[in-house]
């Protein structure tokens, strides 16, 4: 004896609220993702006229008044800086980093890291702010 089932089940489902996430969760990278590239160290940085293409680095050296040094926002001793820089840029294709040195920073700090990326042939980029 056959029996069939009076109530089939509908295998179709809308992908208007799939479209719906998926936009919604578009809207939320693109707009942390701006947020992401801000520095939470407070550094003053000089003024200049000139203005270029901002090319992304993969890492971010600050220089405080006081001497104290950061990669991407973490305290690094003076003595440490030099071995933080090159694990950090070890495997990347752009061996580059930025200064953002404080307008009050003493030059001996600042030529410090520049030195450490003439050893090691790392491109540096220095942090300004465009003169109003």
């Amino acid at each position: 004896m056959k029996i069939q089932r009076r109530n089939k089940a509908n295998p179709e489902f809308s992908l208007a609220a799939m479209t719906d996430v998926i936009l919604l969760m578009l809207i939320f990278f693109m707009v942390t993702s701006s947020a992401a590239n801000q520095s939470a160290i407070d550094v003053k940085l000089p003024k200049t006229g000139a203005i270029e293409d901002n090319i992304p680095n993969p890492l971010t050296v600050s220089i405080k008044p006081d001497g104290s040094y950061y990669a991407d926002d973490k305290p690094v001793a003076r003595e440490q800086l030099e071995q933080t820089i090159a694990n950090a840029l070890t495997n990347q294709a752009n061996k580059s980093f930025t200064i953002r040195a404080d307008e009050n920073t003493m030059h001996k700090d600042v030529v410090f890291v520049m030195e450490i990326a003439e050893k090691h042939k790392f491109n540096i980029a220095i942090a300004t702010v465009k003169d109003k």
